[in-house]
């Protein structure tokens, strides 16, 4: 038993304990920063978007199924993860700066919220230039809803996305909701189908812009009925 007391020993086996240690959390770390442990999303058809109830944010709120959005002209739909926060804020806006071409193509651009809080949507408003629902079953964020809890805040790409925001002029703040991911969809008129449908993978995994407009020029309006015209 003499080796027990050799100092040797215990600073090897300190040493030892240490470096597993590092090992480990640098595994942990490159774990986390692959989609190993992502959740996959769930595709969602058209007839499962049809029936979606929305509400409006009026004082008197309107319940309506969400296939009213896109029944005669399509849709680009964000539903966004958390109005309040600056990554979503950013997203927006890049969806709002293609709103004059999507006018052009007579597409409209809608957002839906899976929450009211305080003022929260009103300070989205500024960032987003489309009249905003509330999905309060949050059906948008399905058919199976993911989450990104704290791993996120050590994935690379999601610290990436914080320092695009922030030298982008973008700030936001914590209220509300923010772990169950969002995402965009590109909805063609009547029955022509989803056309585009970006899910959020973590957070500020933005849409492209450009795949949203190509996917907008796809859709096919529908012919008026004699009484609309």
């Amino acid at each position: 038993m003499s080796f027990l007391q050799d100092p040797g020993f215990f600073t090897m086996g300190v040493w030892s304990i240490g470096a597993g240690a590092l090992g480990a959390a640098a595994v942990a770390l490159f774990l986390a920063n692959t989609d190993i442990f992502l959740s996959k999303p769930q595709k969602a058809t058209l007839e499962y978007l049809e029936d979606v109830d929305l509400k409006t944010l009026e004082k008197e709120p309107r319940t309506f199924k969400a296939k009213e959005l896109w029944e005669k002209n399509g849709a680009v739909i964000m539903a966004v993860r958390r109005p309040g926060c600056f990554l979503c804020r950013e997203e927006a806006a890049d969806l709002s700066f293609l709103k004059p071409k999507l006018d052009e193509l007579g597409v409209p651009l809608y957002a839906v919220v899976k929450e009211q809080v305080s003022n929260e949507v009103e300070d989205f408003q500024p960032y987003f230039k489309g009249a905003i629902f509330l999905d309060e079953k949050k059906k948008f964020y399905g058919p199976q809803r993911r989450k990104m809890m704290f791993m996120g805040f050590i994935r690379l790409g999601v610290w990436s996305n914080f320092f695009r925001a922030r030298n982008g002029g973008f700030s936001g703040n914590l209220e509300g909701e923010g772990f169950i991911l969002g995402g965009v969809f590109v909805v063609g008129s009547g029955k022509q189908g989803i056309l585009l449908e970006h899910r959020e993978k973590e957070f500020g995994d933005k849409v492209n812009p450009a795949s949203v407009l190509e996917a907008a020029r796809k859709i096919k309006p529908q012919a008026l009925a004699p009484q609309d015209k």
